[in-house]
Formats: structure tokens, sequence, C-alpha cells
């Protein structure tokens, strides 16, 4: 029998799944990426990244930790039987 709480962190699991595939295929890659669509084409002469990029990059880890205690939450709860 499922709880409430797997269902939920199974729903947030799927999303942050689908979202990461999304954000990564916006990253830069050696020659240019989809986020020159949103503003990411203009750098900055600081870093050499755009702040849109280095946004993106910040966006991507937090929602890669946010999946990745979502993946131990689940096995957790799967290993004690929910």
């Amino acid at each position: 029998m499922l709880t409430a709480l797997t269902i939920a962190l199974a729903v947030i699991l799927i999303i942050t799944s689908v979202l990461l595939i999304v954000l990564i295929l916006l990253h830069r890659g050696k020659g240019g990426g989809l986020s020159d669509l949103f503003g990411g084409g203009v750098s900055s002469s600081v870093g050499g990244s755009s702040v849109a990029e280095k946004n993106l990059d910040r966006l991507t880890v937090g929602l890669g930790l946010i999946w990745a205690a979502c993946i131990v939450a689940v096995g957790l709860l799967v290993r004690t039987g929910s």
C-alpha cells in the first residue's frame, strides 16, 4: 500500500527529473547552446560566462540536490517497507 508520502515523493521525483532534462539541455555546450535563446549569448567580461548561464548552473545544481534527496527518501521508505 502506498502512503501519501511515497506518492508525494514520486510526483516530486517525476517533476524534478523532467525539469533536470530541460535544464541540462539548455546549458551551453562547446559551440553554444539553447541558453542563447534566453539571453545567454551576451557574455560578461568578468568571468567569461554570462549571468544567465551562472543562474542556470545554480538552478540545475539546486534541482539536482532536490532530485537526489528524493531518491534517497524513496529508497529509505522502500527499505523500511512503508
